[in-house]
């Protein structure tokens, strides 16, 4: 990130292919994390601002000047269906760089959510329409639009890289990436991983205890666990 860009908006992006992240859409970041070989994770700071906000897409990605927005109105021309927005900052900046009048712009172009290593505010519309935001915080001061950023250029979002057409997946369970050509390939780990959870789950609801299915007694005998009356 030493030589990222400023100033500039890349139009032209290659994104993942709509047909995985149309899959992977079915499953929660938990699943992807762990079908992806446990990468990709934003710091869990990074949370949603109501309860049920849930997205999966590809990113369009902006880089923000601390306690400055404009960039994000220069990125909203670039969504396209599908995509979601995923912004960082040069440096930590908790202002409210987001409302409910840039949500309703992005939707309108089809987005399907917000991921901003910043503040955000008009929580309440926000749920209220269903726009999906995940953020490190809710702030109501505003911001400024004076300074160049950049848009679809690689950015670091709470200490994950996003580059360009990445998939990006965000529930209650926190915020994954997902490198764009690794789409496929993780959709269907994760399918098979959510198949082999079922087939668990049915045993723990019979009463078996994760000791013996996961074969663990051995183990811990060999470590010395003892069991004492």
């Amino acid at each position: 990130m030493e030589h990222t860009e400023i100033g500039v908006v890349h139009t032209k992006i290659d994104r993942a292919d709509p047909q995985p992240v149309a899959e992977l859409s079915k499953f929660g970041v938990a699943t992807i994390h762990e079908a992806m070989g446990r990468v990709g994770l934003m710091r869990p700071y990074m949370r949603p601002v109501y309860p049920k906000a849930r997205m999966c897409g590809t990113a369009v990605t902006v880089l923000l000047q601390p306690g400055d927005n404009w960039m994000l109105h220069v990125a909203a021309e670039q969504i396209q269906d599908g995509d979601v927005l995923v912004a960082g900052c040069t440096t930590e900046s908790e202002d409210g760089f987001f409302g409910e009048l840039l949500a309703t712009s992005l939707r309108a172009r089809g987005c399907r959510g917000l991921v901003i290593d910043g503040g955000v505010r008009d929580v309440t519309d926000l749920e209220n329409m269903d726009f999906p935001v995940f953020s490190r915080a809710v702030n109501a001061k505003g911001t400024v639009k004076a300074t160049l950023g950049s848009v679809n250029v690689p950015v670091v979002c709470a200490n994950a890289l996003v580059r360009p057409g990445d998939v990006v997946i965000a529930d209650a369970d926190g915020v994954v990436v997902l490198p764009r050509e690794r789409a496929a390939e993780v959709a269907a780990a994760s399918a098979a991983r959510e198949a082999n959870e079922e087939g668990k789950r049915a045993q723990f609801r019979a009463g078996k205890l994760g000791l013996d299915l996961y074969g663990m007694r051995g183990p811990l005998a060999e470590l010395g666990l003892r069991y004492e009356d």
